[in-house]
């Protein structure tokens, strides 16, 4: 019976460096060559997904935590913060001082003092992943397509990335714009670095049974991969769920298989012990 795996991205496909591990590459490959279907399922636009990752062999991808979803080339879903909504945002964040991102198919656009702003945060999120030499990072070693200076008033936006002074701008967010899901990353509760607003009602699961339906496939063949507390609704709605051993014990709690590091070939030993390349 053909399988459809769904993948995160930073943390289970690629490592924290942004590299692929070989046997992940091999994994998919092997997989896909058996009829099994591997698409993924990423908080990252279109635009984020470099040729390395398409170069893979992939079905497809749902992006945006949710809120795009492709199938062969093909726009299965799209939602997108509307034109007045991020006018709305956008003027929020300027007049409470916020650097921060736009994220869309067509590329990230930076505020006007992101590249600056941002770069200690950045820094401690690399560090907190462990990253090497995460003190020389700078913003754009991080966001190598990022576009500075680019229209910010835009209808084309998945989803809006936002550097918090504390934590207190993420709950202001969620409370001036109650039309819109919002969100942390980069930490825990207050030690969030990054707030985020994007599309309401949507996520990973809501994306996946999306796809599924237009497949005309069955939830019970599905399989998904994460290691972040963002990947939970996917691994939930999935008939089986599996987080990285490098994953937080939040997904790990909810998982039904616990693999190895990404690192450590976590994805390739995995697909082996569900038959994937059988």
């Amino acid at each position: 019976m053909s399988k459809i795996v769904f993948l995160d991205v930073d943390g289970t496909l690629v490592d924290y460096e942004n590299r692929i591990p070989e046997s992940a590459v091999l994994a998919i490959r092997q997989a896909r060559g058996k009829g099994h279907r591997v698409y993924i399922c990423t908080g990252r636009s279109r635009a984020e997904v470099y040729p390395p990752l398409w170069d893979i062999g992939l079905d497809g991808m749902i992006g945006g935590n949710g809120s795009y979803v492709e199938d062969h080339e093909t726009v299965v879903m799209h939602k997108l913060i509307t034109a007045e909504q991020c006018r709305r945002v956008v003027d929020w964040l300027h007049g409470r001082g916020l650097e921060f991102y736009l994220e869309s198919n067509n590329g990230l656009f930076a505020s006007e003092r992101f590249e600056t702003e941002a770069l200690d945060a950045i820094r401690l999120y690399s560090k907190r992943k462990e990253k090497p030499g995460a003190e020389e990072m700078t913003v754009r070693s991080v966001f190598p397509e990022m576009i500075f200076g680019g229209e910010l008033y835009r209808d084309d936006l998945n989803k809006i990335s936002f550097l918090l002074s504390d934590y207190q701008d993420y709950l202001d967010a969620k409370e001036t714009f109650p039309d819109l899901k919002a969100g942390t990353w980069g930490g825990k509760g207050e030690e969030a670095l990054f707030g985020d607003l994007g599309v309401k009602d949507v996520d990973k699961a809501v994306a996946v049974h999306t796809l599924v339906d237009y497949l005309h496939a069955d939830m019970r063949d599905t399989i998904a991969f994460g290691d972040a507390k963002v990947d939970i609704p996917m691994l939930q709605c999935c008939s089986f769920g599996v987080a990285m051993g490098n994953g937080g014990p939040e997904i790990k709690a909810v998982a039904d298989l616990i693999t190895d590091d990404v690192e450590q070939d976590g994805l390739y030993h995995a697909f082996e012990k569900l038959g994937l390349f059988q």
